[in-house]
């Protein structure tokens, strides 16, 4: 799925990497323990999360994230956004809760990291 579908799907707005909207992701899941995305993504998949830590950058880029949705409206700090930047990992923000926004996300067809998300 596109970003730019993702981003249409959530009512989202991106912050971040704006070049990327045609980019191709392959999976998507939630999680706000960092632990459970290191062990779970797959390259090129999307994050979704509630947790505004630079931690998160981090552990993304690691990980070969290819987004972060940002979700219940939370807003990362400047240090976060030009962290992701350097990364060049989307970052997306929606109001929806991360429930919503991972079933939005599935009803249209994205599917999850590993089945068990």
């Amino acid at each position: 799925m596109k970003l730019s579908e993702i981003k249409k799907i959530l009512d989202a707005k991106i912050i971040t990497c704006e070049n990327q909207i045609n980019k191709e992701l392959i999976s998507a899941g939630g999680a706000d323990l960092m632990d459970d995305v290191l062990v779970s993504t797959a390259k090129d998949s999307v994050l979704l999360t509630g947790q505004i830590k630079i931690e998160v950058i981090e552990v993304c880029n690691m990980a070969e994230v290819g987004a972060i949705v940002f979700v219940r409206g939370k807003k990362p700090e400047q240090k976060m956004i030009d962290s992701a930047s350097t990364y060049n990992i989307p970052i997306l923000l929606t109001d929806y809760s991360m429930f919503v926004s991972c079933g939005r996300l599935y009803m249209n067809g994205l599917r999850g990291f590993d089945g068990s998300w």
